[in-house]
């Protein structure tokens, strides 16, 4: 039978490392390319295991103009499915259009955050519409998680099925055999915005200065936060701007607790990374994250002072933090990229063959 033709709406760039387009390219790198053809998008130098995939296009995109580029394909391009289309001007305008020549083409969009988006103040009105004007209006939504499919039903009415983010369980690894540091050290990975709570770390070093406080990540109040560990004079909260690829891994592999005191999210991949590197995880449970079992491989808080008085667990108890970073080790092996790729393969086979593309 011929190969499925998929137009993957996503950069390939191997320094791209936005959250989506990461995920996007693990489901690439590993579809069997004897049933899919994949076409997608790169502007810099690709990913080397998407570059080598065979029955594998790939676009080059200018600086200027991708809009138009972007959108030729999606009219013009001979694919039966567009996935992962993105919250983009060139989305919007074939979303618009496609109904007007019945385009039959499938379109398939993921939904990878909870969607009370105006609940949430980071997220500006004009980014919102864009986001209903073009993934809320493909044919087949996909939510990562449960409660990420409840919110989407709640707030617009609209039915997913659930196929979760993956990790690379073969990249992110547990170093059971360093030497133990000298002191705990927390780690926190993720964009410095309110509702990711890294402000907490800052709080927890004041709290625990026995322990070492790392927060990687870029953002808005990276300035901030600075001036708080300044003005509070801690010696045991460090910034580490962004930290990506080999040097992110070896921050998980030298952390002993993972703090993720984030409020609003789907389903937080540093969380899995964290997990798959043998890390307990402290987080919180306002979006019911699937990745943490409170109690066996960390603990999920309803409060600050919640969070805070887990994590003084934590560092209380070297034999509980073991015990919890293996169980989290082993449930991060059932988000496994192989696992996942193989649940979105079986996806694209079933809608082709209700489309009657493949011969």
């Amino acid at each position: 039978m011929k190969p499925v033709r998929l137009l993957v709406d996503s950069f390939a760039d191997a320094n791209d490392f936005n959250a989506q387009m990461a995920n996007a390219r693990e489901i690439v790198s590993r579809l069997d390319p004897a049933d899919f053809h994949v076409t997608t998008f790169r502007c810099g130098e690709p990913d080397g295991r998407i570059a080598r995939r065979p029955n594998t296009r790939l676009i080059r995109l200018q600086p200027h103009g991708q809009t138009l580029r972007i959108l030729h394909q999606f009219i013009r391009g001979t694919h039966e499915i567009l996935f992962y289309i993105k919250a983009s001007p060139a989305a919007k305008l074939y979303l618009a259009m496609r109904r007007k020549w019945f385009d039959r083409r499938i379109v398939i969009g993921t939904i990878e955050s909870q969607s009370d988006l105006y609940n949430e103040p980071t997220v500006k009105e004009k980014q919102i519409r864009m986001w209903e004007r073009t993934i809320l209006r493909s044919d087949f939504l996909f939510s990562n998680s449960s409660a990420v499919q409840a919110s989407l039903e709640k707030e617009y009415g609209l039915r997913s099925d659930v196929i979760p983010t993956g990790v690379d369980t073969k990249v992110f690894t547990p170093d059971w055999n360093r030497p133990a540091n000298p002191r705990v050290r927390v780690l926190f990975v993720g964009s410095l915005r309110p509702f990711k709570g890294p402000q907490l770390l800052v709080r927890a070093a004041a709290q625990f200065p026995e322990a070492d406080f790392v927060i990687a990540g870029e953002g808005a109040m990276s300035s901030d936060l600075k001036a708080q560990i300044l003005e509070s004079r801690l010696t045991n909260c460090h910034l580490l701007g962004g930290v990506y690829g080999a040097d992110l891994r070896a921050q998980y592999r030298a952390a002993d607790v993972f703090l993720f005191p984030s409020r609003w999210e789907g389903s937080p991949k540093v969380i899995l990374e964290a997990a798959a590197s043998g890390l307990p995880i402290i987080a919180r449970k306002d979006y019911k994250p699937e990745t943490v079992i409170d109690a066996q491989t960390g603990y999920l808080g309803g409060s600050d002072d919640e969070v805070l008085d887990r994590l003084g667990r934590l560092l209380a108890k070297p034999d509980l933090r073991r015990d919890m970073g293996r169980a989290s080790r082993v449930l991060s092996e059932r988000f496994d990229w192989d696992m996942i790729t193989e649940e979105w393969q079986q996806v694209f086979l079933r809608e082709a063959s209700r489309q009657g593309v493949r011969s």
